[in-house]
């Protein structure tokens, strides 16, 4: 297994044969050879062998790999069970690329690193124990769904559940900072603390006054957004975990803060060493009203935090700007400069050719689809998770007077080509739902108290997917057709219908609610109005097929449901939330969240070993024509899918953009020419954003010279 060995091995080079065609073939048989000869070579010589599945928890135990008390939860007769029942169920990896990717980041390892010390068998028994908390029933259940990789949860939670020397279970956290400076130190602290655990991190700064705002009456006294985001850049530097790798967050500003064009700067190539930042992410925040200004060619007026909170009694990040912006405009009191809207949403558009910068969330959106009584303010690293925060207040001793709640980001994913394949695709749904319920109920982030005290309250989760691609390119769907949005409006619905029916036993069984939810458009009922119209159901031959066999609740399910949770509420404050996915996907032999794939045969440059190449899952003659990369395709199309989606989903989804610096002409029918304008990228955002789009992740753009701007997305949140 010692890198110094490698030289040795074959798998590399039977691999990177998949990438030398064969008499105009593509041979994929090569990716087989390299898996058989991985193991041959790597995982049997370097695997530690135990007599007996009692003999290696044991050693486990004793040598500190694992934590006892989980273990000793159940009987020993179980545990073997569990273990005899995994074995049976004859796992196999699909491809190179997904045993090399679990065994080199997820499989246990001896201190000094030169054995495996569990396959993904053993890793998958051990998330099972360690979730079900002694639930010898759901202990099963849940082995059921990862061996059969239906269910999949967050990297964090699948590497680190039962180890004794191990991180959070958490992916990622929000946090936001209120115009002190007491504030302001402790979200410096906190993201310190958040980073060292590995978790990516979310900060809003559009609470914070503009450069040159007033402080105790002197003008001119204000430094404005951008030092702040050059204090958190230095603190993820600093916080690297062991070293291993940077902190990763991202800040997010309103984009009628009056820093905004100083804010999207700090992120340009050839912006001053002084203020430009390398390594933070940026995020926007985007109003409706931004797009009515857009649309009509008018001046936007940008407005002071101070002023507003002083004038309005709330934070900046609470105001509703679409409906109070001209009053806003009007009132002297209001501090506010003046700028072309169409200006600054050609600046973010280049921004985004340079950089992949910023995300967009359009804030009025996801509020008005919200059925949370609360305001979302801001998202996290990948742009979909959309809870509703309250704002903390400090003293000069940074004590809380008033705590306020933050996010910590509770994940996991459906795989949808597994999943739609489950002989009970409700009974898959609910035991991933407990699963996570685990997640948040044992997680306590104490550093954080904000974050602590709202994950106590709310219980979120995000449940996800991945391999929504593979399954339309299996099922010979063309990406963004009218089937496959079919198909995704259905699936999502269903993953909405379980998750809250399993969420309202969960509540019935702890006699216990999410904070709030009296406040709720569940307990009213109107959160159920589109469903109890009977609006979600199968319409088009090819879709009545594909679900025949799989249960789509009726109007008068969903009229049940609704009483039901009227009745005893949902334990969960949000359930479901779509991650772009990373190493995951490769490990599931399957497609990343529910875009559409780069490339046919994907080239991953990895470290210390050069180059892999990963087949797109089920690649044949009879699916190469439903693989179009994504960035020969239609960006229109796969809003589209992302929209159908959206629906059902109560939080967000990390849509990507993929664009070519040199468009093929054609793809895009507004084109004149071949290159990509910053006009494209105007358009597809307001598409977005009329589809009922939450957010845009990053832009990916495929350069001439074959490089991808963009494309580096943060491992602590890649799930």
């Amino acid at each position: 297994m010692s890198l110094k060995n490698l030289k040795d091995v074959t798998y590399f080079k039977l691999n990177n044969e998949i990438n030398r065609p064969v008499d105009g073939q593509i041979p994929l048989h090569k990716d087989k050879e390299a898996l058989e000869a991985f193991y041959k070579e790597n995982v049997l010589p370097n695997l530690k062998q135990f007599a007996s599945v009692t003999d290696k928890i044991h050693y486990l135990i004793e040598e500190d790999y694992i934590e006892e008390e989980f273990i000793h939860k159940y009987s020993p007769a179980f545990i073997e069970k569990l273990f005899a029942f995994i074995k049976e169920q004859n796992f196999t990896f699909k491809s190179f690329m997904a045993a090399y990717k679990f065994y080199s980041q997820y499989a246990l390892k001896t201190n000094d690193g030169e054995y495996y010390l569990e396959s993904l068998e053993d890793r998958v028994a051990f998330n099972a124990l360690y979730f079900a908390d002694g639930n010898e029933q759901l202990a099963l259940d849940l082995a059921d769904e990862m061996i059969h990789q239906r269910y999949q949860p967050a990297t964090p939670s699948f590497l680190n559940a039962g180890r004794k020397r191990r991180g959070e279970l958490v992916s990622c956290f929000l946090i936001q900072v209120t115009d002190d400076m007491n504030s302001i130190g402790r979200s410096i602290n906190s993201a310190l603390q958040l980073s060292r655990i590995g978790g990516g991190v979310g900060i809003s700064l559009s609470n914070l006054r503009e450069a040159g705002a007033p402080i105790k009456g002197y003008e001119g006294a204000g430094s404005g957004v951008v030092p702040v985001m050059k204090l958190f850049e230095d603190s993820f530097s600093y916080s690297n975990q062991l070293g291993q790798r940077q902190g990763a967050g991202v800040v997010y500003l309103n984009v009628f803060h009056p820093d905004i064009v100083n804010f999207l700067s700090a992120k340009k190539e050839n912006a001053d060493e002084k203020i430009r930042v390398k390594t933070l992410s940026l995020g926007v925040m985007v109003p409706d009203k931004f797009y009515e200004l857009v649309r009509k060619n008018e001046d936007m007026y940008l407005f002071s935090p101070f002023s507003v909170e002083k004038e309005y009694g709330v934070p900046f990040n609470y105001l509703d700007i679409t409906k109070e912006y001209d009053r806003l405009v009007a009132n002297p009191k209001i501090r506010k400069t003046k700028i072309k809207a169409r200006d600054l949403e050609n600046e973010i558009s280049k921004l985004q050719q340079e950089s992949g910068y910023p995300y967009i969330i359009n804030v009025d959106t996801a509020n008005k689809d919200n059925p949370i009584d609360g305001k979302i303010v801001m998202s996290n690293l990948c742009s979909e998770i959309l809870q509703v925060q309250e704002p903390s207040k400090l003293n000069d001793r940074q004590e809380y007077e008033v705590l306020g709640t933050d996010v910590s980001c509770n994940l996991g994913s459906t795989n949808v080509v597994n999943l739609m394949d489950s002989p009970d695709f409700g009974k898959s749904v609910k035991t991933m739902v407990r699963a996570l319920t685990f997640v948040t109920d044992s997680s306590n982030i104490e550093a954080v108290p904000s974050i602590a005290y709202g994950n106590s309250i709310n219980h979120t989760f995000g449940l996800g997917a991945m391999g929504l691609h593979t399954y339309f390119a299996k099922n010979h769907m063309v990406y963004g057709s009218k089937e496959s949005i079919e198909f995704t409006d259905i699936y999502f619905m269903l993953l909405n219908y379980w998750t809250l029916v399993e969420s309202n036993n969960i509540a019935r069984e702890k006699n216990q609610t999410f904070h709030n939810f009296e406040k709720s458009a569940y307990a009213d009922g109107s959160y159920f109005d589109e469903y109890v119209a009977g609006k979600f159901m199968p319409e088009s031959n090819k879709i009545k097929e594909i679900f025949k066999d799989i249960f789509v609740p009726t109007r008068e399910d969903w009229v049940a449901l609704r009483e039901a949770i009227k009745k005893d509420g949902l334990y969960h404050q949000n359930r479901l939330a779509v991650a772009p996915n990373g190493s995951i996907s490769y490990i599931n032999d399957t497609s990343a969240s529910i875009h559409p794939i780069t490339q046919r045969i994907e080239e991953r440059q990895e470290k210390k070993i050069g180059k892999i190449y990963y087949p797109a899952p089920f690649l044949a003659n009879d699916t190469m024509p439903y693989y179009t990369s994504a960035y020969d395709m239609d960006m229109r199309k796969v809003i589209d899918v992302y929209a159908a989606a959206t629906r059902h989903v109560d939080q967000g989804l990390s849509l990507t953009l993929f664009m070519r610096s040199d468009i093929p002409r054609g793809i895009y029918e507004w084109k004149k020419d071949t290159k990509q304008t910053t006009r494209d990228l105007n358009i597809l955002r307001n598409y977005a954003f009329y589809k009922g789009v939450k957010s845009i992740y990053y832009v990916r753009t495929f350069t001439d010279d074959a490089e991808e701007i963009g494309a580096n997305q943060c491992e602590s949140c890649v799930i």
